[in-house]
């Protein structure tokens, strides 16, 4: 999770998140897409802000990456804080098989109402 500066607009959020996108390919890591949440309120002021861009990002990387990751992160100007969490294997692929399904997901059949349902069943039995 980053916390950007409230100071930039989307645009500069989408390339200051890009950069560590590219920093996370180019060192043999995988990203997934950013999940932007926009401008919040923050908990509590840091560093005299109230606000920030909050974005969510889920990547595979290998030490080095990580390492490179942390070093630029603690220096960026443009992120008040960061946060990297490990998840089990199992979590990174279930939610990447949750994503897919949403978008292959087939569209609900509608035209039965509950009457009908209800004299089917009674015939079946």
């Amino acid at each position: 999770m980053l916390i950007v500066i409230p100071e930039l607009d989307e645009e500069q959020v989408q390339n200051t998140v890009g950069r560590f996108q590219t920093i996370i390919e180019r060192t043999g890591g995988e990203a997934r897409e950013p999940n932007y949440w926009g401008k919040r309120r923050l908990a509590y002021e840091i560093d005299h802000r109230n606000d920030a861009f909050y974005v969510v990002m889920e990547f595979t990387a290998g030490e080095r990456t990580l390492v490179e990751l942390k070093r630029i992160l603690r220096v960026s100007d443009d992120v008040m804080r960061h946060m990297i969490v490990k998840l089990p294997p199992e979590a990174f692929a279930a939610n990447e098989g949750a994503s897919n399904s949403a978008e292959e997901a087939e569209p609900a059949v509608v035209g039965a109402g509950e009457g009908e349902e209800a004299s089917n069943s009674t015939e079946s039995r």
